[in-house]
């Protein structure tokens, strides 16, 4: 098992490792600052330095176990097992990430009582799917989504017992994915606090602190993609 440094900390741009194997599937860490492609989000790109080498990393996606692999370029010499590395991301193109997904949360958080039926996070453009036959205008999408990015409402990570989504099945919104569970615990996302609350939901992804930090964001259109599957995509202004 990899320990996935930025479930508890996405701002680490950095970290050292040690290589616990490496091979043309990719290189796994014993720790890594690298997000594995996932919950529509994509892996991180980067690089790996070591005493007498460094290689870059094309992507970071899940391997078995719980293990995640750095991929390479095919032809990349790469460091054995046992070398103590230091593993960098490439920051700009995570911090978008990062902004991106969480307007997604807000996005997410307008739609009310609508399933999401799919999404994908994207450093210059990102798109939620929802089960809705009539969505709300473009326009008051926009505003609603650049009122709570202005609020600068909080964001942080906490952890409970995975037994709550017994309790409160409502905190998933996704129809396609489920939160993993057999591990005890359940990682969850919350936007706002008290009677201010935004949007609280499980997630495995990374998240800036505190929506202001988003930036303006534009909805460039809306599709439709079924019957009531209505895509709403999102930019930055």
């Amino acid at each position: 098992m990899t320990q996935r440094l930025f479930l508890d900390d996405p701002t680490l741009a950095s970290a050292s490792a040690t290589v616990v194997a490496s091979g043309p599937a990719g290189i796994v860490l014993d720790r890594t600052v690298f997000y594995a492609r996932g919950g529509g989000q994509p892996g991180d790109t980067g690089s790996l330095r070591w005493d007498d080498g460094s290689v870059a990393i094309t992507e970071a996606v899940k391997g078995e176990d719980e293990a995640i692999l750095h991929v390479t370029p095919t032809d990349a010499v790469l460091p054995p097992a046992g070398t103590v590395v230091e593993a960098t991301i490439d920051w700009q193109r995570r911090h978008a990430h990062m902004r991106m997904h969480t307007a997604m949360h807000l996005l997410c958080s307008l739609i009310k009582g609508a399933a999401v039926t799919g999404g994908s996070v994207g450093a210059d453009k990102s798109r939620l799917d929802f089960d809705l036959p009539i969505p709300p205008p473009k326009e008051e999408i926009e505003a609603g989504l650049n009122a709570l990015i202005a609020a600068d409402h909080p964001v942080r990570i906490e952890w409970v017992d995975e037994s709550v989504l017994d309790t409160d099945p409502s905190l998933v919104r996704t129809m396609s994915v489920q939160p993993p569970r057999g591990t005890g615990r359940l990682r969850l996302m919350r936007i706002g606090e008290g009677s201010a609350l935004v949007d609280l939901q499980p997630c495995g992804g990374t998240h800036v602190s505190r929506t202001g930090e988003i930036g303006p964001i534009r909805v460039l259109k809306i599709e439709n993609k079924g019957k009531q599957n209505r895509r709403i995509i999102i930019v930055p202004a």
